[in-house]
């Protein structure tokens, strides 16, 4: 670990090679298949929850899960809307739901994620270091 001052500060360290690792792969995932699909990284973000969570969540579910706030979720979703990858339904909240378009954008750009995802990340480590981060990171 590197010094400052001349005192090792080892949390200091993890964090800054925590962060530079998650831009680092963050990046080359995004170029590898957001970049290519036409997509921006929030659109893809978005679309790839939606599909996780079956097509379709609560605006503020989504919010919450991205760590967005209401400003930022709300303009990208409009966004979509006008490109047609989402629909929003007022209806005791507002719902947020895959179009046709949607789902049919995040089935062609999946192989490609799941392909840049591997080459980028988990290709580089061991089965035991994947499930070991896998553990620490849904600790945090």
């Amino acid at each position: 670990m590197s010094t400052s001052g001349g005192a090792a500060s080892v949390p200091v360290d993890l964090w800054s090679a925590f962060k530079r690792a998650h831009e680092v792969v963050r990046a080359r995932v995004i170029a590898d298949t957001a970049d290519a699909a036409g997509l921006s990284e929030p659109d893809l973000t978005i679309l790839v929850s939606l599909s996780k969570a079956g097509g379709s969540l609560r605006q503020s579910e989504l919010a919450a899960s991205l760590g967005w706030d209401r400003t930022r979720i709300s303009h990208q979703l409009t966004r979509m809307g006008k490109r047609d990858l989402i629909a929003r339904e007022r209806s005791g909240g507002v719902t947020v739901t895959l179009t046709v378009e949607g789902r049919r954008t995040v089935a062609a750009v999946h192989p490609g994620l799941e392909a840049a995802v591997r080459r980028h990340f988990t290709d580089k480590l061991t089965a035991q270091e994947a499930e070991t981060l896998d553990a620490l990171l849904r600790r945090l």
